[in-house]
């Protein structure tokens, strides 16, 4: 095989949001297994720092300024990839934005943005991948979900009511592939607090900037997760991230009116840090901010290195069998009292 030939053949990942946080962390991340990497997001001075850091991991990047929201930029992003290397193996829809108050301090234009940005860049670039996977009928669309996908917080209602809305389309989605056959694979991440810049960028209706609620991870072991399962031999239909999703999500669905007033008294003033916002903070809902944020945030001295994967099948499964030893059991049960109310039946005769 000659170099030329060789490259062809190496893998290519488009990633949004690649500018900062968990995007550009997963773009680094696939850059290390000699992916070539399509960078998309708004700000040129993040896209540029995403760009050195995926040549320094070994890959080879391709930036492109690119608004999600906007359906027309991500197709025409799409379009740019396969123009320069002819196919996209993986896509991951990351970009997000969000903005903290309470619902009632929110304005209907300040939902729209998040809603478009968060729920529809999603939809945007998954439109744009199947375009361009179907014909070949492989590929990978990775969406990057979150617990709050599941189990809704005060304070964040927008950004928890996209979570909810990717979730659905993408179940939506799963059934059509189904159904149709499809060789394209579809996983949907949830995660955990991440030690990300969304922190500090957030666009706040109070005083201090918000933090992440219990164990905050890096974004690297997240992003090392996410590449993992799209090299795992079997799909993956969803992947929880870290001890505090599994709970929340489980909570949701065992006991999801305890969890209510468990958060109102627990979830909404342990959001808000000691920080507070200050004139010039950067706000991504009005727009890019014109400074590169990295992938990390401000809560490194008590992030964690590692985070555990759980594919929820497993954890289905083994409820699935617990609640068949259950009736099992107690059928069992049953059986053994009637044959005993028998016996003493007879024994009066």
């Amino acid at each position: 095989m000659t170099l030329a030939e060789h490259e062809r053949q190496k893998p290519v990942a488009v990633v949004t949001g690649a500018s900062a946080g968990i995007g550009r962390a997963i773009a680094v991340a696939f850059a290390r297994r000699g992916y070539r990497v399509a960078l998309l997001a708004r700000s040129p001075e993040g896209l540029d720092g995403a760009l050195h850091d995926v040549k320094q991991a070994g890959g080879e990047p391709f930036e492109l300024v690119t608004d999600v929201a906007k359906a027309a930029e991500v197709f025409a992003a799409a379009e740019a990839v396969i123009a320069r290397w002819g196919r996209i193996h993986v896509w991951v829809n990351d970009a997000m934005e969000t903005v903290v108050g309470p619902v009632d301090s929110i304005a209907p234009e300040e939902f729209r943005r998040v809603t478009e940005v968060t729920y529809l860049g999603v939809v945007h670039g998954t439109l744009a991948a199947l375009r361009h996977m179907r014909p070949r009928d492989e590929g990978h669309i990775v969406q990057i979900g979150s617990a709050l996908a599941y189990r809704a917080i005060p304070l964040q209602s927008a950004y928890c009511a996209a979570k909810f809305a990717i979730r659905g389309f993408t179940d939506s989605l799963r059934a059509e592939l189904i159904h149709d056959g499809s060789g394209i694979r579809l996983t949907m991440a949830q995660l955990p607090g991440v030690n990300t810049p969304q922190f500090d960028w957030s666009h706040m209706h109070l005083a201090y900037r918000h933090q992440p609620i219990g164990t905050v991870y890096e974004p690297e072991a997240i992003a090392e997760k996410i590449v993992g399962a799209v090299h795992a031999g079997r799909a993956r239909r969803e992947l929880w991230l870290g001890a505090p999703t599994i709970e929340s999500i489980i909570g949701a669905m065992v006991a999801p009116g305890l969890l209510d007033r468990y958060l109102a008294h627990n979830a909404y003033e342990k959001q808000i840090s000691r920080d507070p916002v200050r004139p010039g903070d950067p706000d991504e809902l009005l727009g890019p901010d014109d400074r590169d944020h990295g992938a990390h945030g401000r809560f490194a001295w008590r992030a964690k290195d590692s985070v555990v994967a759980v594919d929820p099948a497993y954890l289905r499964g083994g409820a699935a069998f617990a609640g068949l030893a259950l009736v099992a059991g107690l059928l069992w049960g049953a059986s053994r009292r009637g044959n005993g109310a028998r016996s003493r039946d007879r024994s009066k005769m």
